[in-house]
C-alpha cells in the first residue's frame, strides 16, 4: 500500500469506557479502519485529561479512573478519510474528531541496499 506524500491525520479523542455495539469504541474504530483498508491506526492511552464536561480523568492511585483518555490516530489519503468519516460519525456518541494535513515522509520499511 502506498500513501501519498500529502495526506490527512484523523484524530479521535474519546474515553476508555466509550462503547459501540458492546465493544470498546477505540477497538471498534481500529477494526473498522482495517476493514476499510486504511493505511493504519494507532491507539494512544493518556494518563490524564479532560474534555467537554471538564471532568478530570486520571490514572493517579488516589483517583482511579476507569475512563482514561484515548486518542485514535489514522493517517491516510484525503479520499479514504472522506469515506471513513460517515462511518466514524455513526459510531461516535461523544468525543472530539480533528483533521489536519500532514506530509508522509516514510511509510513501511525502507529496505534500500547500501
Amino acid at each position: 500500500m502506498e500513501l501519498p506524500h500529502d495526506a490527512m491525520l484523523l484524530r479521535v479523542f474519546i474515553g476508555e469506557s466509550d462503547r459501540w455495539q458492546g465493544q470498546p469504541l477505540y477497538e471498534a474504530i481500529v477494526l473498522k479502519a482495517r476493514e476499510m483498508h486504511l493505511a493504519g491506526a494507532t491507539i494512544l492511552r493518556g494518563p490524564m485529561g479532560f474534555g467537554h464536561s471538564s471532568r478530570l480523568h486520571t490514572a493517579k492511585i488516589l483517583r482511579l479512573s476507569e475512563d482514561l483518555p484515548i486518542v485514535v490516530e489514522i493517517v491516510e489519503s484525503q479520499d479514504k478519510i472522506d469515506e471513513f468519516l460517515p462511518v466514524l460519525d455513526a459510531m461516535m456518541g461523544s468525543g472530539l474528531v480533528t483533521l489536519e494535513k500532514v506530509q508522509v515522509l516514510q511509510y513501511g520499511s525502507n529496505n534500500k541496499a547500501r
